[in-house]
């Protein structure tokens, strides 16, 4: 029997049983190992400066160039993590770039000095970006074409959750043990278990694609997308400002105490929230409706939590940012996936995340500087000022930019 029949059975094997079926198995694990490498990487993120103070003495300005490494490295790998997924068998991508990221938490552990941690650091933004963008891809090959829109809503929760719980379990740990060893050991384990979640999927043989250019820049950029990608970025901008001041500021300014935790759970249950109710309409095709709905109540979120008025903004912004982005990130990356070829899957997943990445870090360096010059007020209602014109960008513009590039085949 030929490959290509063979191939052609293994596709009809996948979806022989229930086609249609969102929750299959190959889901679930793909989805579990997304949210344990999340996990597994956030749960060290709020604990990490203290940690260098701590152990290396290291001064504040110190600390942020180290921390800010692995951001380079991971905007650096994403461009070609797309092209290599789209290019080469995805499980075996998937797998190196995954054990590659278990075994840089063992670095954490070994590192005696700050070079080597800092090396360390920046080192492991790389399988992270890599592993990523394999893992979102590798979740689009195991869903059903007609559950797709809402499955990527889903999968994206899976990182959402991780990223918002993540950190309050890591400061609840430490505060219960005391042991930064005791972190980097749990991250070790939740790294291996998602390596071996990821390792039990399977995917289908993929053909190489008729006519497919050898090398051009949509390999590493979707270039279609260019004024989604923007709109992202703003987006993302926002979401780096307020993140990375949002326990000092809760500190300093309005006298909440252990409220980090808090606020982080709050905003993943507007996230869980906004899954479940804009689940229909994905599925449904409302793409910009959705995210229109999306950045409107992210818009409510940051202006919130820009006004100060106690703890009421400050909580309050959490839930409407949580319900506002868990509306909106599936949608577009959802509409990225539509405006790419199906064999782009991979640079149009590596695009978004860029973008968001790049937004953010331009986030974290502006919102330094305003903080610093300006005062926190200042920052708050700049990252307000660029989610509001995202959203008014999205509903002018970028919403119809996508209905006119939008491809039948996805």
């Amino acid at each position: 029997m030929s490959d290509s029949m063979k191939s052609g059975n293994n596709v009809e094997a996948l979806g022989a049983t229930c086609p249609d079926k969102l929750w299959n198995a190959n889901y679930w694990r793909v989805m579990c190992s997304n949210f344990l490498l999340f996990f597994a990487f956030y749960i060290l993120t709020p604990l990490l400066p203290l940690y260098l103070d701590a152990q290396f003495g290291a001064s504040k300005h110190t600390i942020g160039v180290v921390l800010s490494g692995y951001v380079v490295a991971t905007l650096l790998v994403r461009p070609f993590s797309g092209f290599i997924v789209d290019t080469f068998n995805r499980k075996k991508v998937l797998m190196i770039c995954f054990f590659t990221f278990f075994i840089c938490f063992a670095g954490y552990i070994g590192a005696g000095t700050l070079l080597m941690f800092a090396l360390v650091r920046t080192l492991h933004g790389l399988p992270f970006g890599a592993a990523t963008v394999a893992n979102s891809t590798v979740a689009i090959d195991v869903l059903p074409s007609s559950r797709r829109n809402e499955g990527i809503g889903y999968y994206g929760l899976s990182n959402n959750l991780a990223m918002a719980i993540a950190p309050s379990v890591g400061i609840y740990i430490h505060s219960a043990t005391g042991s930064f060893a005791s972190l980097f050991w749990i991250a070790l384990v939740l790294a291996l278990a998602g390596f071996l979640s990821a390792s039990s999927v399977k995917l289908p043989r993929r053909e190489p694609v008729p006519g497919k250019p050898k090398l051009s820049l949509d390999h590493f950029f979707l270039g279609r997308a260019w004024l989604m990608a923007i709109n992202i970025c703003l987006f993302g901008l926002c979401w780096g400002i307020m993140s990375n001041y949002v326990a000092i500021y809760g500190q300093e300014m309005l006298g909440i105490t252990d409220g980090t935790g808090i606020f982080f759970m709050i905003l993943s249950a507007g996230l869980f929230l906004s899954r479940l109710f804009g689940a229909r309409q994905l599925r449904a095709g409302k793409l910009t409706q959705n995210a229109m709905i999306g950045v409107t109540l992210s818009s409510v979120g940051y202006v919130l939590f820009a006004l100060g008025a106690g703890e009421w903004t400050y909580y309050g912004s959490a839930l409407f940012v949580g319900l506002g982005n868990g509306q909106m990130y599936p949608a577009m990356l959802n509409m990225f996936i539509k405006v790419a070829r199906h064999d782009q899957r991979g640079t149009a997943n590596s695009s978004i995340l860029i973008s968001w990445d790049m937004g953010m870090g331009l986030g974290i360096l502006l919102g330094g500087f305003l903080v610093q010059y300006m005062g926190y007020s200042t920052a708050f209602w700049g990252a307000a000022a660029a989610q509001i014109a995202g959203a008014l960008l999205f509903m002018l513009a970028t919403r119809f930019f996508f209905m006119k590039r939008r491809l039948n085949e996805n």
